[in-house]
């Protein structure tokens, strides 16, 4: 096909890197980089035997680096007849070190509900990791049964700051944000090096170091305002390995120190939903005990449940409660044209972290 044969056709990234996983795994010997472009699904659509082909190998360096990312042993071999020459240098995945240990086999409906687990993050901000996932599952050689896979539904992250924060942790690059931080009006521009992005009781975390306060610090993704940007040319070393655990600890450490007496109306949609996560109850004078993370969120909840939750304690709970509810009685004192949208995270909250501080 030559450059004004070439057509444009769309190959989703995912078909590309399974397609040049397949090819080299396929090899004993390597290929070599003009091989894979003109051969490979993804590559072959666009190669131009002509030359013209620069956008293309940059697109292959990029997706090596991927395909290591993935845990996939991609070796270059020297040629020995040429060496130091990178034309000359072959490509190939040595199987036996891409198997699966002895005792880690997946069935292939297991394999089904693994792909479809990652079908279900398509399109939503989980996308990079749902579409690194099927490709090392589809990498495995085993098909799943196809049927279940057309049924996969679709879910989205609603916290727009997840991709980039992600993206700059992988590449250790120092981000800048607005955050808004409880009792404050306005946002304050954070630097951060990005250490873990962790999920914790349904809401993700961003944990790293504050570059102007030279401290650890932990932020809620949705008290980020507008986009996540990397700071040029400013990158960091990466943490010792556990942090994530460690942060997950921190942040159960911190849910288990705040306690929370409420007294729930008996029926009502509030005793239901937090009669589940409750740690002591006393059904008869209607008051249950809570553990939570966040004054500042856990207000939002209960201020919701309007009449039904009567906070005991602690006094800056019912304090953070007590002044959702004005703002939102003034907001209809005012009348349906009056500006009345109260911030969420007005009031003082637990300690430690920029989450929830």
């Amino acid at each position: 096909m030559t450059g004004g044969e070439r057509r444009d056709v769309k190959i989703p990234v995912e078909d590309r890197l399974f397609s040049l996983v397949l090819a080299l795994l396929a090899t004993e010997t390597g290929l070599l980089k003009a091989e894979i472009l003109s051969t490979v699904r993804g590559y072959a659509e666009r190669y131009d035997p002509h030359g013209g082909n620069a956008n293309l190998e940059r697109q292959f360096e990029r997706d090596k680096d991927e395909v290591r990312e993935l845990g996939i042993p991609l070796e270059t071999v020297e040629s020995p007849d040429r060496p130091g020459d990178n034309q000359a240098l072959r490509y190939r995945i040595p199987k036996g070190q891409y198997d699966l240990p002895d005792a880690v086999r997946f069935t292939p409906d297991e394999l089904a509900l693994l792909a479809l687990a990652g079908e279900v993050w398509r399109g939503a901000s989980l996308s990079e990791d749902s579409r690194r996932a099927l490709t090392k599952i589809r990498g495995l050689g085993i098909e799943p049964r196809e049927p279940v896979i057309g049924y996969a539904p679709r879910l989205r992250v609603r916290d727009a700051a997840f991709e980039p924060l992600r993206t700059a942790l992988d590449r250790r690059q120092r981000v800048r944000f607005a955050y808004l931080k409880p009792g404050e009006t306005a946002p304050r521009e954070r630097r951060v090096d990005p250490y873990a992005v962790v999920l914790h009781e349904g809401r993700w975390h961003l944990h790293g170091r504050d570059v102007d306060a030279d401290g650890l610090r932990t932020f809620l993704l949705s008290r980020i305002i507008g986009r996540v940007e990397v700071v040029a040319g400013a990158t960091f070393e990466p943490p010792a390995e556990g942090v994530q655990d460690r942060i997950l600890a921190e942040l159960d450490e911190l849910r288990l120190s705040n306690v929370a007496d409420l007294a729930v109306t008996a029926g009502s949609d509030a005793e239901v939903r937090l009669g589940k996560r409750a740690v002591l109850g006393d059904e008869d004078a209607g008051v249950i005990r809570l553990h939570f993370t966040d004054v500042a969120v856990f207000a939002d909840e209960l201020a919701a449940y309007g009449p039904e939750v009567r906070v005991l304690g602690p006094a800056d709970l019912r304090d953070a409660v007590r002044d959702r509810l004005r703002m939102v009685a003034e907001a209809h004192a005012a009348g349906p044209n009056a500006d009345a949208r109260p911030n969420a995270y007005g009031t003082p909250s637990a300690p430690r972290t920029e989450g929830s501080r």
